[in-house]
Protein backbone atom coordinates (compact mmCIF):
# COMPACT_ATOMS: atom_id res chain seq x y z
CA UNK A 1 0.00 0.00 0.00
CA UNK A 2 1.08 3.58 -0.60
CA UNK A 3 0.23 6.92 0.93
CA UNK A 4 1.03 10.50 -0.02
CA UNK A 5 0.32 10.41 -3.79
CA UNK A 6 1.35 13.39 -5.91
CA UNK A 7 4.40 15.50 -5.24
CA UNK A 8 4.66 14.65 -1.55
CA UNK A 9 6.66 11.64 -0.37
CA UNK A 10 5.05 8.21 -0.69
CA UNK A 11 5.39 5.49 1.91
CA UNK A 12 5.43 1.98 0.50
CA UNK A 13 4.73 -1.02 2.70
CA UNK A 14 7.21 -3.71 1.64
CA UNK A 15 6.68 -6.78 3.80
CA UNK A 16 7.68 -5.74 7.33
CA UNK A 17 9.37 -2.55 6.09
CA UNK A 18 8.10 0.91 5.30
CA UNK A 19 10.15 2.63 2.60
CA UNK A 20 9.72 6.32 1.99
CA UNK A 21 9.95 7.42 -1.64
CA UNK A 22 10.79 11.10 -1.93
CA UNK A 23 10.03 13.01 -5.15
CA UNK A 24 7.82 10.18 -6.44
CA UNK A 25 6.73 12.34 -9.36
CA UNK A 26 10.28 12.83 -10.70
CA UNK A 27 10.37 11.57 -14.27
CA UNK A 28 13.19 9.04 -14.68
CA UNK A 29 12.36 7.99 -18.26
CA UNK A 30 11.26 11.09 -20.19
CA UNK A 31 10.64 9.24 -23.46
CA UNK A 32 8.31 6.72 -21.82
CA UNK A 33 7.06 9.06 -19.08
CA UNK A 34 7.86 6.73 -16.18
CA UNK A 35 8.47 8.25 -12.75
CA UNK A 36 10.47 7.22 -9.72
CA UNK A 37 7.29 5.85 -8.16
CA UNK A 38 6.57 3.84 -11.31
CA UNK A 39 10.04 2.32 -11.00
CA UNK A 40 9.45 1.38 -7.35
CA UNK A 41 6.10 -0.17 -8.19
CA UNK A 42 7.68 -2.15 -11.01
CA UNK A 43 10.16 -3.75 -8.61
CA UNK A 44 7.32 -4.50 -6.20
CA UNK A 45 5.50 -6.29 -9.01
CA UNK A 46 8.47 -8.57 -9.79
CA UNK A 47 9.66 -8.77 -6.21
CA UNK A 48 10.22 -12.51 -5.80
CA UNK A 49 12.13 -12.66 -9.07
CA UNK A 50 14.47 -9.76 -8.48
CA UNK A 51 15.20 -10.87 -4.91
CA UNK A 52 16.02 -14.38 -6.16
CA UNK A 53 18.42 -12.88 -8.72
CA UNK A 54 20.15 -10.71 -6.09
CA UNK A 55 19.90 -12.74 -2.90
CA UNK A 56 23.11 -12.70 -0.81
CA UNK A 57 25.22 -11.32 -3.68
CA UNK A 58 27.49 -8.27 -3.52
CA UNK A 59 25.71 -5.79 -5.74
CA UNK A 60 26.87 -2.71 -7.62
CA UNK A 61 24.18 -0.08 -8.13
CA UNK A 62 23.74 2.01 -11.26
CA UNK A 63 22.12 5.19 -10.00
CA UNK A 64 20.56 7.96 -12.08
CA UNK A 65 19.89 10.86 -9.67
CA UNK A 66 18.47 13.05 -12.45
CA UNK A 67 16.85 10.28 -14.47
CA UNK A 68 18.27 8.23 -17.33
CA UNK A 69 19.10 11.28 -19.45
CA UNK A 70 21.44 12.53 -16.72
CA UNK A 71 24.68 11.29 -15.24
CA UNK A 72 24.97 7.61 -14.33
CA UNK A 73 26.71 6.82 -11.04
CA UNK A 74 28.38 3.40 -10.66
CA UNK A 75 28.13 2.81 -6.92
CA UNK A 76 29.95 -0.06 -5.28
CA UNK A 77 29.72 1.15 -1.70
CA UNK A 78 26.32 1.26 -0.09
CA UNK A 79 24.95 4.82 -0.28
CA UNK A 80 24.86 6.69 3.01
CA UNK A 81 21.74 6.85 5.07
CA UNK A 82 20.69 3.21 4.76
CA UNK A 83 18.29 1.86 7.40
CA UNK A 84 19.89 -0.58 9.84
CA UNK A 85 18.00 -3.49 8.28
CA UNK A 86 19.66 -3.04 4.86
CA UNK A 87 22.44 -5.64 4.76
CA UNK A 88 25.89 -5.45 3.19
CA UNK A 89 28.84 -7.67 2.33
CA UNK A 90 32.45 -6.52 2.43
CA UNK A 91 34.46 -7.26 -0.69
CA UNK A 92 38.12 -6.62 -1.40
CA UNK A 93 39.82 -5.14 -4.45
CA UNK A 94 43.44 -6.33 -4.21
CA UNK A 95 44.59 -4.29 -7.20
CA UNK A 96 43.63 -1.08 -5.42
CA UNK A 97 44.29 -2.32 -1.87
CA UNK A 98 40.82 -1.32 -0.72
CA UNK A 99 37.50 -2.75 0.40
CA UNK A 100 33.87 -1.82 -0.09
CA UNK A 101 30.69 -2.66 1.78
CA UNK A 102 28.28 -3.43 -1.05
CA UNK A 103 24.53 -3.89 -0.91
CA UNK A 104 23.59 -7.49 -0.13
CA UNK A 105 19.90 -8.03 -0.84
CA UNK A 106 18.09 -10.41 1.51
CA UNK A 107 14.59 -8.95 1.15
CA UNK A 108 12.57 -6.80 -1.22
CA UNK A 109 12.69 -3.79 1.08
CA UNK A 110 16.39 -3.36 0.27
CA UNK A 111 15.61 -3.19 -3.44
CA UNK A 112 12.94 -0.53 -2.95
CA UNK A 113 15.23 1.45 -0.64
CA UNK A 114 17.88 1.38 -3.40
CA UNK A 115 15.28 2.78 -5.81
CA UNK A 116 14.67 5.56 -3.32
CA UNK A 117 18.39 6.26 -3.64
CA UNK A 118 17.90 6.64 -7.43
CA UNK A 119 19.01 3.14 -8.41
CA UNK A 120 17.64 1.95 -11.74
CA UNK A 121 19.94 -1.02 -12.47
CA UNK A 122 21.17 -3.80 -10.18
CA UNK A 123 24.46 -5.50 -11.10
CA UNK A 124 25.31 -8.40 -8.75
CA UNK A 125 28.42 -10.57 -8.52
CA UNK A 126 28.14 -14.21 -9.55
CA UNK A 127 29.07 -15.31 -6.03
CA UNK A 128 27.35 -14.94 -2.66
CA UNK A 129 28.59 -13.49 0.58
CA UNK A 130 29.07 -16.91 2.17
CA UNK A 131 31.64 -17.78 -0.51
CA UNK A 132 32.55 -14.54 -2.24
CA UNK A 133 35.64 -16.01 -3.92
CA UNK A 134 33.78 -19.08 -5.25
CA UNK A 135 31.07 -18.33 -7.83
CA UNK A 136 27.85 -20.29 -7.88
CA UNK A 137 26.57 -18.75 -11.10
CA UNK A 138 28.10 -19.35 -14.54
CA UNK A 139 27.13 -16.58 -16.93
CA UNK A 140 26.98 -16.97 -20.70
CA UNK A 141 26.89 -13.51 -22.25
CA UNK A 142 25.95 -13.29 -25.92
CA UNK A 143 27.28 -9.88 -26.91
CA UNK A 144 26.51 -8.86 -30.51
CA UNK A 145 29.04 -6.96 -32.60
CA UNK A 146 28.24 -3.55 -34.05
CA UNK A 147 26.90 -5.07 -37.29
CA UNK A 148 25.18 -8.08 -35.70
CA UNK A 149 21.40 -8.38 -35.72
CA UNK A 150 19.26 -9.99 -33.04
CA UNK A 151 18.37 -12.91 -35.31
CA UNK A 152 22.03 -13.94 -35.09
CA UNK A 153 21.92 -13.65 -31.29
CA UNK A 154 18.88 -15.94 -31.27
CA UNK A 155 20.63 -18.50 -33.47
CA UNK A 156 23.68 -18.58 -31.20
CA UNK A 157 21.38 -18.92 -28.18
CA UNK A 158 19.93 -22.03 -29.83
CA UNK A 159 23.43 -23.53 -30.12
CA UNK A 160 24.08 -22.64 -26.47
CA UNK A 161 20.94 -24.53 -25.48
CA UNK A 162 22.08 -27.52 -27.56
CA UNK A 163 25.53 -27.70 -25.97
CA UNK A 164 24.15 -27.18 -22.47
CA UNK A 165 21.79 -30.11 -22.97
CA UNK A 166 24.66 -32.32 -24.13
CA UNK A 167 26.71 -31.66 -20.99
CA UNK A 168 23.69 -32.02 -18.71
CA UNK A 169 23.34 -28.38 -17.69
CA UNK A 170 20.10 -26.42 -17.37
CA UNK A 171 20.37 -22.87 -18.69
CA UNK A 172 18.05 -20.02 -17.77
CA UNK A 173 17.92 -17.44 -20.58
CA UNK A 174 17.07 -13.76 -20.40
CA UNK A 175 17.37 -10.70 -22.54
CA UNK A 176 20.05 -8.24 -21.48
CA UNK A 177 17.87 -5.16 -21.76
CA UNK A 178 20.12 -4.19 -24.66
CA UNK A 179 20.84 -6.06 -27.88
CA UNK A 180 22.14 -9.37 -26.51
CA UNK A 181 21.13 -12.29 -24.36
CA UNK A 182 22.35 -13.91 -21.15
CA UNK A 183 22.07 -17.52 -20.08
CA UNK A 184 22.67 -18.37 -16.42
CA UNK A 185 23.62 -21.77 -15.01
CA UNK A 186 23.88 -22.54 -11.30
CA UNK A 187 27.12 -24.28 -10.36
CA UNK A 188 28.56 -25.66 -7.16
CA UNK A 189 30.62 -23.03 -5.31
CA UNK A 190 33.71 -25.26 -5.42
CA UNK A 191 35.94 -23.33 -7.85
CA UNK A 192 37.53 -19.90 -7.93
CA UNK A 193 36.85 -17.27 -10.54
CA UNK A 194 39.79 -18.36 -12.72
CA UNK A 195 38.49 -21.90 -13.10
CA UNK A 196 34.90 -20.80 -13.73
CA UNK A 197 36.21 -18.48 -16.45
CA UNK A 198 38.30 -21.33 -17.93
CA UNK A 199 35.20 -23.54 -18.04
CA UNK A 200 33.16 -20.73 -19.58
CA UNK A 201 35.82 -20.20 -22.26
CA UNK A 202 35.92 -23.92 -23.10
CA UNK A 203 32.14 -23.89 -23.49
CA UNK A 204 32.28 -20.73 -25.61
CA UNK A 205 34.88 -22.30 -27.91
CA UNK A 206 32.59 -25.29 -28.45
CA UNK A 207 29.73 -22.96 -29.38
CA UNK A 208 32.08 -21.16 -31.79
CA UNK A 209 33.11 -24.47 -33.41
CA UNK A 210 29.47 -25.29 -34.10
CA UNK A 211 28.50 -21.94 -35.60
CA UNK A 212 31.74 -20.21 -36.71
CA UNK A 213 29.91 -17.77 -38.96
CA UNK A 214 27.77 -16.48 -36.10
CA UNK A 215 29.91 -16.78 -32.94
CA UNK A 216 33.40 -15.73 -31.89
CA UNK A 217 35.63 -16.00 -28.84
CA UNK A 218 38.35 -13.70 -30.22
CA UNK A 219 40.05 -11.88 -27.36
CA UNK A 220 40.72 -8.60 -29.20
CA UNK A 221 37.79 -6.62 -30.55
CA UNK A 222 39.73 -5.86 -33.75
CA UNK A 223 39.87 -9.61 -34.43
CA UNK A 224 36.11 -10.13 -34.14
CA UNK A 225 33.70 -10.13 -37.05
CA UNK A 226 31.36 -7.20 -36.28
CA UNK A 227 28.46 -9.25 -37.62
CA UNK A 228 29.11 -12.06 -35.11
CA UNK A 229 28.20 -12.65 -31.47
CA UNK A 230 31.03 -12.55 -28.94
CA UNK A 231 30.43 -15.37 -26.46
CA UNK A 232 31.82 -13.35 -23.59
CA UNK A 233 33.35 -15.71 -21.04
CA UNK A 234 34.97 -12.70 -19.32
CA UNK A 235 31.74 -11.99 -17.46
CA UNK A 236 32.85 -14.78 -15.13
CA UNK A 237 36.00 -12.93 -14.06
CA UNK A 238 36.19 -11.59 -10.52
CA UNK A 239 34.30 -8.35 -9.87
CA UNK A 240 32.62 -8.40 -13.29
CA UNK A 241 28.93 -7.69 -12.98
CA UNK A 242 25.99 -7.60 -15.35
CA UNK A 243 22.38 -6.56 -14.89
CA UNK A 244 20.39 -9.16 -13.02
CA UNK A 245 17.17 -10.82 -14.07
CA UNK A 246 14.29 -8.32 -13.90
CA UNK A 247 16.61 -5.32 -13.65
CA UNK A 248 15.35 -2.27 -15.48
CA UNK A 249 17.99 -0.74 -17.73
CA UNK A 250 18.79 2.92 -18.16
CA UNK A 251 17.42 3.04 -21.71
CA UNK A 252 14.93 5.62 -23.00
CA UNK A 253 12.21 2.97 -23.30
CA UNK A 254 12.86 1.54 -19.79
CA UNK A 255 13.81 -1.85 -21.15
CA UNK A 256 14.15 -4.81 -18.78
CA UNK A 257 16.64 -7.68 -18.61
CA UNK A 258 13.79 -10.17 -18.81
CA UNK A 259 13.74 -13.94 -18.31
CA UNK A 260 12.30 -15.81 -21.28
CA UNK A 261 11.36 -19.42 -21.93
CA UNK A 262 13.59 -21.36 -24.33
CA UNK A 263 10.66 -21.84 -26.68
CA UNK A 264 10.29 -18.05 -26.89
CA UNK A 265 13.91 -17.43 -27.87
CA UNK A 266 13.55 -18.01 -31.65
CA UNK A 267 10.99 -15.20 -31.93
CA UNK A 268 11.62 -12.90 -28.97
CA UNK A 269 12.36 -9.20 -29.38
CA UNK A 270 14.13 -7.35 -26.53
CA UNK A 271 12.05 -4.24 -27.24
CA UNK A 272 8.97 -6.08 -26.01
CA UNK A 273 10.22 -6.29 -22.42
CA UNK A 274 9.89 -3.00 -20.58
CA UNK A 275 8.95 -1.53 -17.23
CA UNK A 276 5.40 -1.21 -18.60
CA UNK A 277 5.01 -4.73 -20.01
CA UNK A 278 6.98 -7.07 -17.75
CA UNK A 279 4.70 -6.84 -14.65
CA UNK A 280 1.73 -8.17 -16.66
CA UNK A 281 3.90 -10.89 -18.15
CA UNK A 282 5.18 -11.79 -14.67
CA UNK A 283 1.65 -12.01 -13.32
CA UNK A 284 0.67 -14.29 -16.20
CA UNK A 285 3.73 -16.56 -16.49
CA UNK A 286 5.21 -16.38 -13.01
CA UNK A 287 8.91 -16.26 -12.16
CA UNK A 288 10.64 -18.03 -15.06
CA UNK A 289 13.90 -18.46 -13.13
CA UNK A 290 12.17 -19.92 -10.06
CA UNK A 291 13.85 -23.30 -10.49
CA UNK A 292 17.38 -22.02 -10.99
CA UNK A 293 18.64 -22.87 -7.49
CA UNK A 294 17.52 -26.48 -7.91
CA UNK A 295 19.40 -27.04 -11.19
CA UNK A 296 23.02 -27.13 -10.04
CA UNK A 297 25.68 -28.19 -12.57
CA UNK A 298 29.11 -29.69 -11.91
CA UNK A 299 31.74 -27.86 -13.98
CA UNK A 300 34.02 -30.93 -14.18
CA UNK A 301 33.21 -31.76 -17.85
CA UNK A 302 33.95 -28.21 -18.96
CA UNK A 303 37.18 -28.08 -16.98
CA UNK A 304 38.20 -31.25 -18.85
CA UNK A 305 37.47 -29.41 -22.10
CA UNK A 306 39.60 -26.53 -20.85
CA UNK A 307 42.50 -28.87 -20.13
CA UNK A 308 42.16 -30.36 -23.60
CA UNK A 309 42.19 -26.93 -25.25
CA UNK A 310 45.18 -25.82 -23.20
CA UNK A 311 47.08 -29.02 -24.09
CA UNK A 312 46.39 -28.26 -27.73
CA UNK A 313 47.91 -24.81 -27.41
CA UNK A 314 44.81 -22.73 -26.70
CA UNK A 315 45.35 -21.26 -23.23
CA UNK A 316 42.93 -18.82 -21.70
CA UNK A 317 43.73 -15.17 -22.46
CA UNK A 318 44.91 -13.01 -19.53
CA UNK A 319 42.35 -11.76 -17.06
CA UNK A 320 40.57 -8.59 -18.25
CA UNK A 321 41.24 -5.37 -16.37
Amino acid sequence: MASGEGGSPVELEVGPRTVRISHPERVYFPEAGHTKLDLARYYLAVGDGVVRALRERPCMLHRFPEGVTGEKVHQKRLPRGAPEWVETVRVTFPRYNRTADELCVTELGSVIWAVQMSTVEFHPWNSRRGHVERPDEWRIDLDPGDACDFATVRRVAGVVQEVLAEVGATGFPKTTGGDGMHVYVRVRPEHGFDDVRRAALAFAREVERRCPQDATTAWWRKDRDPAAVFVDYNQNARDHTIACAYSVRGTPDARVSAPVRWEEVPDCDPRDFTLATVPGRYAQLGELHAGIDDAVFDLAPLLEWAERDEAEGEPAPPQPS
